[in-house]
């Protein structure tokens, strides 16, 4: 049966409270005539009243009232401001509230009419012989101003009804009653109970925001007042009636029926044996009738009937906390408060009460009423006629409360509270200020995980955000006041100096507590990161600027608090350093608007004796300036890496390919490019290392290993191919003797693991949604028993380092003002630091002289590499290719300093554009220019004749090496594949 539920499968959408109760009140129009107004009113006003009554039960939007007393007024008012409801009040005298009524609804009949009436005799009678038809309800007065506020609530229930029940399937109480003086009476007690129970289940909640959203999701009530408006309400939304509140004795058939309330009972207990039903009667022998039916029965003479209606709800409407019974004695057994509880109970409840409850369907209503609805729904058609499994049942219910948890948790920035914060947590912050850049990345991939039910469809693998928790802004505010470190942070003193202080200062009180629950949580290394204010911020690249340490995880609780707190304090300490200081000036930013935000984070990766490091880690990024083969521009990119990220951000050797072709890698194309280009070393945590020695230097306990280190862990299976000395071959996967390569080929061509996949969606998704290009970090996990793993999101900022954003049209710059022009160009980004063009005289250029040009080009390159200078460089033919026959056989260290390569191609002599691996390995590495150009088939520009009027600086029998006063501006972009060179002023 659980296979058939396939709850590995089940996929829970969240509730979208705001789409809830969309239909407000919020103009009501009072026609009283003053006297009857003031009553109302009762000296203080009707709107304070309403607004006190609506902020005691955390509700928003109290409705404003507007008050006339004649019909002109009513009809004037009524042509100027959109009312949502009018409320009459029949007094003594000339205002004719009735008729005034029926008037307003014959030229408004879309607005809702109550009237609202004193009582007395000669009303009583009056209202017997009035033509209702008008009035949407009649309400009696007792002077209390919950009648108001429940007044209000019963339309906007109606109003809202169908839509919010089909939306999320909201429960609703149906109330069946035609006795004005009673009903008048049981709504507002019903209504401010049921809104209090709202508001204690709103506590399931994370966030505030989240909290009042919630509430919209509380029961409804509909009032129903003849038999057959009843069973119409009843039949339409029987799947969601939470329970039902009738009288005995009112209209059925169009005559008042002495037991109209024991055959709505009878009907709907054929429908549902289980459903709750409460009869109310002044006739006490009508309590015989309730239990034969298995209703609740309360006596309306009693005085304390108010008390004894919510008692009852509350006890069989789902409502309040999830009492286990005994079924025998209906003693009880466990109490629940919430979600959490009842998942750690569910096991240890015995079976018979188990059973009891679930053939009941106690535990689907209990949800029902506390608003969650997808979990609710789901557990409701599992009956137990349906499973006849105590254990399967009890499996079904675990499982699908974690599945909503986690759902309920991902996408959303909770308040961390210690007694909540659990393995199904996701995200939660600390303090009331700003998440910081790294934050708020954070917070917006998980979400946009949770909206894309594609995330969950990989069958091995999750695509999560690892456990955070963010101290805000105003944390590291409070703590730079208290301890007055502003001084000591703005002064001049070194780095090591200013850390000291900072080590030495005290982080606020409460903390602590909140770290331990933390710590207990996650059980694994903790990553310390800086999160400020302009990190990541969409319009300036502050990336990689301040520290980031990491921490090994600690039997010793108060050793691992110790290292957690001083290596808050380093990330405190590292907006001041000296190197920050300088990149603020540098961005022209204040630093007292820098302020920091400190992202809590489980690392990703196994532990291996004293090491710890992921399978891989990465960065991707959502355009490739460096398409090669088939692939193209917006299809990205992503370097891939052993162990921890921070190999990739020192630069180190990684393995980089297209997320859309992930067998084409380059790196690994040819024999001697995979044994020469791919990592030999990666970066693990040092579990030994406790901290002791803390420095400014953030990699202090990280160790650099050697590849051979991960063989003798076993992290290598999916990741490692073998080099085969005898045959000269590289072998997918690991192989006794021979040399190990970083190539990662199980996964990337043998899909042993879908990260290709998840890449293509991750940068789609983040590009799509941030609306700009996009750079992702990333780490995964693999379980080499299972073949299955995790990947992790660890950041995702805007591509907007200025360099790489080109915004102008590069093909509308006319062709006289360009030195060269290229439709097939490589790389991206706008260079004005070059002033020198190296070229190949084309006068009798012939290829057997390429090997000597060469030699020239090489020496030139030196002189360039000893001034720091670069250049651009002009040649026909493929540049680096060992076949001297299709170009000039450089190799890349004789051309390192050039900063655009440009391959020229000659009427007689012209070769198909390409790159040599290794070369073309280095452009990527260093981002270099490369473009193709063949004016003579009118394929670009190149003005060799304004370069040959020009001054050399030197010239040689191949070579011309020109030198201007004014840089040359250089644009490339890369998605459009354009490159230009402007000429410099002259």
């Amino acid at each position: 049966m659980l296979s058939k539920l396939k709850l590995n499968q089940l996929y829970f959408k969240d509730t979208q409270f705001v789409n809830l109760m969309t239909r407000r009140i919020f103009n009501v129009l009072l026609i009283a005539n003053p006297y009857d107004a003031f009553m109302l009113e009762d000296d203080g006003r009707v709107d304070e009243k309403i607004f006190n009554e609506y902020t005691s039960l955390s509700l928003r939007y109290p409705p404003r009232f507007s008050q006339v007393s004649t019909e002109e007024e009513a009809l004037m008012l009524l042509a100027n401001i959109p009312f949502d409801l009018v409320i009459c009040m029949p007094g003594i005298g000339d205002n004719d509230a009735f008729s005034i009524g029926r008037h307003i609804k014959a030229c408004y009949s879309h607005l809702p009419i109550v009237v609202l009436t004193p009582f007395s005799h000669g009303i009583t009678k009056r209202i017997a012989n009035e033509d209702l038809s008008a009035f949407d309800y009649i309400f009696c007065w007792l002077g209390n101003t919950d009648l108001l506020l429940s007044i209000i609530k019963l339309i906007e229930d109606k109003m809202n009804l169908e839509h919010d029940v089909a939306e999320v399937g909201v429960q609703l109480i149906l109330l069946v009653e035609d006795g004005i003086r009673f009903y008048s009476s049981v709504l507002p007690n019903l209504y401010k109970f049921v809104l209090k129970q709202s508001q204690e289940f709103s506590t399931e909640a994370l966030n505030a925001h989240q909290r009042t959203l919630r509430m919209r999701g509380r029961p409804k009530i509909v009032l129903a007042r003849t038999y057959e408006e009843a069973t119409e309400i009843y039949y339409r939304y029987k799947n969601n009636v939470l329970g039902v509140i009738t009288d005995v004795r009112f209209p059925r058939q169009g005559k008042k029926d002495a037991l109209a309330g024991i055959k709505l009972c009878d009907e709907i207990r054929r429908e549902d044996p289980f459903i709750p039903l409460i009869i109310q009667s002044s006739e006490a022998d009508n309590a015989a009738y309730a239990s034969k039916y298995g209703a609740s029965f309360i006596d309306k003479n009693s005085k304390k009937m108010d008390v004894d209606l919510r008692q009852t709800v509350a006890d069989n409407f789902g409502f309040g906390d999830f009492v286990f019974r005994n079924p025998d004695t209906l003693e009880k057994i466990a109490k629940v408060q919430n979600l959490k509880e009842l998942q750690n109970i569910i096991f240890a409840v015995p079976a018979e009460s188990f059973l009891y409850h679930i053939s009941r369907n106690h535990i689907s209503k209990w949800l029902y009423s506390r608003a969650m609805f997808p979990i609710a729904e789901f557990l409701k058609p599992i009956t137990w006629d349906s499973l006849q499994d105590l254990d399967a049942h009890r499996r079904i219910i675990f499982e699908a409360i974690v599945k909503y948890r986690k759902m309920k948790n991902q996408g959303v920035v909770a308040i961390f509270k210690r007694d909540r914060f659990d393995r199904y947590s996701n995200f939660a912050r600390i303090g009331e200020g700003s998440l910081g850049g790294k934050g708020r990345g954070l917070a917006f991939i998980d979400n946009m995980v949770k909206r894309h039910p594609e995330f969950e469809e990989f069958e091995n693998a999750r695509v999560v955000i690892p456990k955070t928790v963010v101290l805000c802004t105003d944390v590291f505010d409070e703590f730079m006041e208290s301890n007055n470190l502003y001084q000591v942070a703005l002064s001049d003193m070194d780095d090591d100096m200013i850390l000291r202080y900072f080590l030495k200062a005290k982080l606020p009180d409460g903390l602590v507590d909140d770290f331990l629950t933390f710590m207990d949580v996650v059980k694994s290394p903790i990553a310390i990161r800086s999160s400020s204010l302009l990190e990541d911020s969409h319009y300036q690249p502050f990336a990689g600027i301040y520290n980031t340490y990491m921490i090994p995880y600690l039997d010793d609780k108060y050793e691992m608090l110790r290292m957690l707190s001083d290596s808050i304090k380093g990330v405190y300490a590292s907006v001041y350093f000296k190197d920050s200081k300088a990149y603020m000036q540098a961005t022209s930013n204040v630093i007292d608007q820098e302020k920091m935000a400190v992202i809590l984070q489980e690392v990703v990766g196994t532990q291996y004796g004293d090491k710890y490091y992921p399978s891989m880690s990465g960065v991707a990024r959502s355009l490739n300036y460096y398409p090669i083969g088939n692939e193209k521009p917006e299809e990205g990119t992503v370097n891939l890496a052993l162990g921890l990220g921070k190999y990739i951000v020192d630069g180190g050797m990684t393995l980089r390919f297209s997320p859309y072709h992930p067998n084409q890698v380059l790196q690994t194309s040819e024999l001697d490019i995979a044994l020469k280009e791919t990592q030999t070393r990666f970066y693990a945590l040092d579990l030994k290392n406790a901290g002791q020695d803390f420095s400014i230097d953030d990699g202090f306990n990280l160790l650099k290993c050697h590849v051979k280190e991960a063989e003798s862990d076993g992290s290598l299976q999916y990741i490692a191919s073998t080099f085969d000395p005898y045959d000269q071959v590289i072998r997918d996967g690991l192989y006794p003797g021979g040399r190990k390569v970083i190539t990662f080929a199980n996964i990337l061509q043998h899909d042993v693991f879908p990260l290709a996949r998840i890449l293509r969606l991750v940068l789609k998704y983040g590009e799509m949604e941030m609306r700009r290009p996009v750079e992702i970090e990333f780490a995964a996990n693999m379980d080499h028993d299972s073949r299955s793993g995790a990947f992790y999101l660890l950041q995702i900022r805007p591509i907007v380092d200025c360099k790489e954003v080109i915004d102008e049209d590069l093909s509308a710059i006319p062709d006289e003002e360009t030195l060269f022009r290229s439709a097939n160009s490589l790389g991206n980004g706008i260079m004005n630091d070059v002033y020198d063009v190296v070229y190949v005289k084309t006068d009798n250029y012939s290829a057997s002289n390429n090997q000597f040009i060469a030699y020239e080009i090489e020496k030139l390159n030196k002189q360039f590499l000893a001034e720091g200078r670069n250049y651009v460089l002009v040649g026909p033919g493929r540049w680096g290719s060992s076949d001297t026959w299709l170009g000039i056989p450089v190799k890349w260290p004789h051309i390192s300093a050039a900063k655009v390569i440009i391959e020229a191609g000659l009427t007689n002599y012209r070769v198909d554009p390409s790159q040599g691996t290794h070369f073309f390995q280095n452009l990527t590495s260093f981002g270099v220019g490369y473009f193709t150009i063949n004016a003579f088939i009118n394929e670009g520009v190149y003005d060799q004749k304004f370069l040959n009027v020009q001054p050399a600086v030197t010239e040689t029998k191949f070579l011309r090496h020109v030198r201007f006063a004014n840089p040359l501006v250089i644009k490339m972009d890369g998605r459009k594949k354009q490159g230009v060179v402007l000429k410099p002023l002259l």
